[in-house]
């Protein structure tokens, strides 16, 4: 079921998946919708009720998505510690797959207003990337690693549990298993 607020109104969208879903989330600025099975990524157009393209992740689990706020490029968190760029408009494969972490990657995240993505993972560490869009189609991404951030102890096989970004400054938040938040700022 979709709640649209300022309608409010509720729409039931028949979609039809291959694997059950595992994480979910919304376009920026159009009505797309994005879906995460366990092996890939499907993004469905709200509006005129279809599959618009299929992600094909090449992960063994899908774990966490996130979009960039111009909404043509997601990275997605796999399960086995490998992150994969996705550019929309360049193929349905990833773009680029990194292999950063030794355990899951708990969540993914994009800044709103600076070039930075971010990773967190159960082997307590979250990776801080440089992630540069350019608006020239014939340009692909540009991603650069910046920061290996340590701190969070290990707590029943958990590490970083999740990572957000400000809104407005370049600081990430991460919450880990040890009940404790930390605000790593540069």
């Amino acid at each position: 079921m979709i709640h649209q607020l300022s309608k409010k109104l509720s729409q039931n969208i028949v979609l039809k998946l291959h694997g059950l879903p595992v994480t979910s989330a919304f376009h920026p600025s159009r009505s797309f919708f994005f879906i995460a099975t366990k092996k890939n990524v499907r993004v469905y157009d709200l509006l005129k009720h279809k599959l618009i393209k299929k992600l094909e992740t090449g992960l063994r689990e899908v774990s966490s998505i996130a979009i960039h706020l111009g909404g043509d490029n997601v990275i997605v968190g796999s399960r086995e510690g490998k992150l994969c760029w996705f550019d929309m408009d360049l193929s349905s494969q990833s773009y680029k797959t990194l292999n950063c972490h030794q355990k899951d990657i708990t969540n993914v995240a994009f800044h709103r207003s600076y070039p930075l993505f971010a990773s967190c993972s159960d082997d307590c560490t979250a990776y801080v990337f440089h992630g540069t869009v350019y608006s020239d189609l014939n340009q692909n991404p540009l991603i650069v690693p910046l920061e290996i951030l340590r701190g969070h102890s290990r707590t029943n096989g958990r590490g970083v549990m999740d990572c957000k970004f400000h809104p407005k400054q370049p600081w990430l938040f991460t919450a880990g298993a040890d009940s404790v938040i930390k605000l790593y700022c540069h």
